[in-house]
């Protein structure tokens, strides 16, 4: 994909951001809205990329239409980006910066940058910018795998074995962040106010409450699997029915300048 550019006049080296990953049909687009409602936060706007996602906006880590496939991308060992990668290099930071800097506010130093594949890059990030905060949402597998099937022609059964491989890859990378936070989508349309608190903990500013209540779609998404996603389902307290949501066996947030709180973790 040709690379878009819009030319800044600082280079973006300065700012904090707040990286949003998830699933596709996780509910991404719905944190990441809160998010950048807060005045504080800035987002990118008006790109003429889909979803408004950063990952399109530079060119230091190519990413096209063969990357982030939906359903399938966690299978792409390339897709997986840690401390390792041949991409870890100050050079890489400089550029990514630069690219992304004339798409956010020019008055905003902490800045949001949404994109699925930040599920599984979080590493990397951390790397090229050791101030980086991250939030993960996460949305039972059977909603998730049902609401992508009209984006592939993989089975319900390929689907949830893809979000087994990504979640367990994520739970593989967070003993190496310093600052992150898990949101449930159920969690979320069930509670705002207290996820939105949370958000506020780790980002140090307001995240403001939604004008409209945020309503749970799981239930257009009917029936049980046999076994959605297994013991890593099972992990983020989630049961083979839609409806069996419960409590979590992770944990569900870190800060690294202070000892993690009631808020950043899952109640």
């Amino acid at each position: 994909m040709h690379q878009l550019f819009r030319p800044s006049a600082s280079s973006g080296r300065s700012a904090r951001y707040v990286f949003v990953g998830g699933l596709h049909r996780s509910g991404t687009t719905l944190v990441a809205d809160r998010l950048g409602a807060a005045p504080e936060i800035g987002a990118i706007r008006d790109a003429p990329v889909p979803e408004q996602e950063g990952v399109y906006l530079q060119g230091a880590i190519p990413h096209g239409a063969q990357n982030g496939i939906p359903g399938r991308f966690a299978f792409d060992p390339a897709q997986h980006l840690t401390e390792d990668s041949a991409f870890n290099t100050h050079e890489v930071a400089r550029r990514i910066a630069a690219e992304w800097d004339g798409w956010f506010p020019a008055d905003t130093a902490l800045r949001i940058e949404k994109s699925p594949v930040n599920l599984l890059r979080s590493r990397l990030y951390q790397c090229l910018f050791p101030t980086a905060m991250f939030v993960f949402v996460v949305r039972h597998p059977l909603a998730v795998a049902r609401a992508t099937t009209k984006w592939t022609d993989q089975s319900e059964a390929e689907l949830l074995a893809h979000w087994s491989h990504a979640h367990s890859l994520l739970l593989d990378d967070l003993p190496h962040l310093h600052n992150y936070a898990i949101v449930r989508y159920e969690d979320l349309t069930a509670d705002p106010a207290g996820q939105l608190a949370r958000l506020s903990a780790l980002t140090g500013v307001a995240i403001p409450p939604p004008a409209t209540e945020i309503g749970n779609r799981n239930d257009r998404y009917t029936g049980a699997a046999a076994d959605p996603a297994g013991p890593i389902a099972s992990r983020f307290g989630y049961g083979r029915d839609l409806r069996d949501v419960g409590p979590v066996a992770i944990t569900m947030g870190r800060h690294y300048f202070r000892s993690v709180t009631d808020r950043l973790v899952s109640r």
